[in-house]
């Protein structure tokens, strides 16, 4: 399916300089949305997913059903001070400054298969510190997926080691 017809390009967003990639029209299209999300989950298929893990925000909108498909549980990874039970937690760079995540300790049990799941892949930052988180907790991870890849951003080199799908790549 051509989803990048559904993608609209919004400039100077968030900020002067960038052409935000809007998704919205792709979630609102129900057969799209389901083929995005079937074609997220495929390549994990037969890998005895136990978790999916989605980070916040949109990480959450393709996770939870890329989880339905695979069979698996679902688990959120969020800012600080979001999760009600205890947290291990991971600071991560970002362009400027940092930023922190937070995972339930209990959440994944050790040795389970996990996937990581978000919309889009930048700087690889926030997917690299989900890594760290859930290996931190004992979790393995099998891969990650995400729907679009900046491929200009390089963020895939921060993720070496591990199976990296994308749907597409600007």
């Amino acid at each position: 399916m051509n989803y990048e017809k559904l993608i609209r390009d919004i400039p100077d967003f968030p900020k002067k300089g960038i052409v935000f990639k809007d998704i919205t029209p792709v979630l609102k299209d129900h057969s799209a949305f389901k083929k995005v999300v079937e074609e997220m989950a495929e390549p994990f298929k037969d890998s005895g997913i136990d978790y999916v893990v989605g980070m916040e925000s949109r990480g959450f909108i393709f996770g939870v059903p890329v989880s339905q498909i695979l069979g698996a549980g679902f688990v959120p990874v969020r800012k600080p001070g979001k999760l009600p039970a205890k947290t291990a937690s991971e600071s991560y760079e970002l362009e400027y400054g940092s930023d922190t995540l937070e995972i339930h300790e209990d959440a994944i049990e050790e040795g389970k298969k996990v996937l990581i799941v978000d919309d889009l892949l930048a700087t690889g930052g926030t997917c690299e510190a989900t890594i760290r988180l859930v290996e931190k907790i004992g979790g393995k991870v099998e891969g990650t997926s995400f729907f679009i890849e900046l491929g200009f951003i390089n963020g895939r080199e921060k993720l070496k080691g591990y199976k990296v799908n994308s749907l597409i790549n600007y």
